[in-house]
């Protein structure tokens, strides 16, 4: 069950923050609300947080770097809420490792479907048998969400881990953009946001990410996995 989680709501307007914790509290979230990022910061050292909603434009320390500062340390989803809907903020939110962007004029609905929708992906790994695929370069362990390059421990954020987990499950399979956000996207997104989560897949996973070996482009199709 993925209700009764704890989600963090990052936003310097109150009637935003208020409005997302009942909507989240009706599906029976548990909330925490922070209105800047050093009081974000502070209950996330003091809380088990299981999602954050983090709007971009703050006061102080932006979502943005707030961001980037969190994963540094965890791996926790993290969805970006922006007044701004162009190409330039989503990508550099994608890249700095943020699970999913929203624009301020998505519902309230929207936005815990939205949530609840990276919580799955997040914590799917739990309810499956331990079974690792195996691919000698690269490891990925089903029943702990453990992935190894070379014998190495990396770490991926929950939305990476879905989207490697798929190559692996099907190596040699071509996935078109479309096939890729319908069933990570949920349908939403662009080209842009696939092309973001894959060059920071790639980055992890890859000898040479410039020239990568195992995550490979079928220019105007999608991409595939070498492996098998």
């Amino acid at each position: 069950m993925i209700e009764g989680l704890t989600i963090l709501v990052v936003d310097d307007d109150p009637s935003i923050v208020e409005l997302l914790k009942d909507f989240l509290e009706y599906e029976n979230f548990k909330v925490i609300t922070a209105y800047d990022a050093s009081q974000a910061w502070a209950l996330l050292k003091q809380n088990s947080i299981h999602c954050i909603i983090l709007d971009i434009m703050m006061p102080g320390q932006d979502g943005l770097e707030l961001c980037r500062r969190i994963r540094a340390e965890s791996n926790v989803p993290i969805l970006f809420l922006s007044a701004r809907s162009d190409d330039v903020d989503k990508i550099r939110g994608l890249t700095l490792g943020g699970d999913d962007y929203i624009v301020k004029s998505a519902s309230p609905g929207e936005i815990v479907a939205r949530v609840k929708a990276v919580l799955r992906r997040s914590s799917s790994g739990l309810q499956i048998e331990d079974k690792i695929l195996d691919f000698g370069h690269i490891k990925l362990n089903l029943s702990s969400r453990e992935v190894t390059v070379d014998g190495k421990n990396i770490v991926l954020t929950p939305r990476e881990y879905e989207l490697l987990q798929l190559f692996l499950e099907h190596p040699k399979h071509v996935f078109s953009y479309d096939q890729l956000l319908s069933k990570l996207w949920n349908g939403v997104g662009d080209r842009h946001t696939i092309r973001v989560h894959l060059g920071r897949l790639r980055d992890k996973i890859e000898p040479d990410p410039n020239h990568p070996q195992y995550l490979v482009n079928i220019w105007g199709i999608g991409y595939r996995f070498e492996g098998g």
